[in-house]
């Protein structure tokens, strides 16, 4: 058996990097995940807008890259936008950075893109790394519809408020959340949502990676699960549908009546409400009629 080598020996030559904001993505915890593009663009950059100086410059080091750094944190998210409309309109290449992962999810570069969106001004994403996706796939969850909330308000009354908007739903729930709040966390998702199957992961890519799966009351209760270290995203399966009541499938039925005929539209709401078609073939008849005696 011969030896393979670890990544193909030729690679397609690299695009020349034109003028623009390139939101780029960095690994999450293994530096193998950066991709060849993300490299070009970052050896290219005339500026690389970062949340965390020391933590792009261990980054840039790795892979024998020097840029120049500009902090765009929380509170200089305002400058770096200007910084970046003014670089690229004069010919400049601009990248953004977070300290790891995809910029925009959950980081302040989003003030930065709109600014440069607003300005006419071109913005490429560059794919990679995202725990957002990785703990989906880790998971074993539905991931067809998918919700992504952030991170939860940090006190119990306002997070149960926040979940209590997300129950009826019928998609699988993606949070962010610290160590320290985790099994609270988990206790009220537990009681707003019902127990659903849930997954806890955490460390993704990195050399301690680990997913926790289980109904959400016996993560809350499972000592894995209290105040464990490093990045967490917890993934929660979508719940029951709901039946829907009587004035809601005739409010559905009379609305899609209104620009379908009777079988037409009885498809329509069964698929919209998960209901058999027959009985909502014969309600949707009975609403014509009573329809059409009423202008009578």
């Amino acid at each position: 058996m011969t030896d393979r080598p670890l990544f193909p020996p030729t690679a397609p030559p690299p695009r020349p990097v034109t003028p623009g904001l390139y939101l780029v993505s960095t690994p999450i915890g293994n530096l193998r995940d950066m991709t060849l593009r993300a490299l070009d663009v970052l050896a290219a950059a005339d500026v690389v807008l970062v949340e965390d100086t020391r933590v792009t410059t261990r980054l840039l080091s790795a892979y024998g890259l020097k840029a120049r750094l500009e902090r765009c944190d929380d509170h200089a998210s305002a400058r770096a936008a200007e910084t970046a409309v003014e670089r690229i309109t004069a010919g400049e290449v601009v990248a953004l950075v977070s300290d790891a992962g995809t910029p925009l999810v959950s980081d302040p570069g989003y003030v930065v893109a709109r600014a440069v969106i607003a300005a006419g001004l071109p913005v490429h994403p560059i794919p990679g790394a995202s725990s957002l996706l990785a703990a989906l796939c880790l998971a074993g969850l539905p991931a067809d519809r998918v919700l992504f909330e952030g991170f939860l308000p940090p006190r119990s009354a306002a997070r149960k408020t926040v979940l209590e908007t997300l129950r009826p739903g019928r998609q699988t729930l993606v949070f962010f959340e610290s160590g320290p709040r985790l099994a609270d966390s988990l206790k009220d998702m537990a009681e707003v949502l019902g127990d659903r199957s849930a997954a806890v992961t955490r460390e993704l890519t990195k050399l301690y990676e680990e997913a926790v799966r289980g109904t959400l009351s016996d993560l809350a209760a499972d000592p894995r699960c209290q105040a464990p270290k490093g990045e967490i995203v917890v993934v929660v399966g979508p719940g029951e549908a709901e039946q829907a009541g009587e004035a809601e499938i005739d409010a559905a039925l009379a609305e899609a009546l209104g620009r379908l005929p009777p079988g037409e539209a009885a498809a329509e709401v069964s698929r919209a409400l998960n209901l058999p078609r027959k009985p909502l073939y014969q309600r949707a008849l009975s609403l014509k009629s009573s329809a059409l005696k009423g202008r009578g």
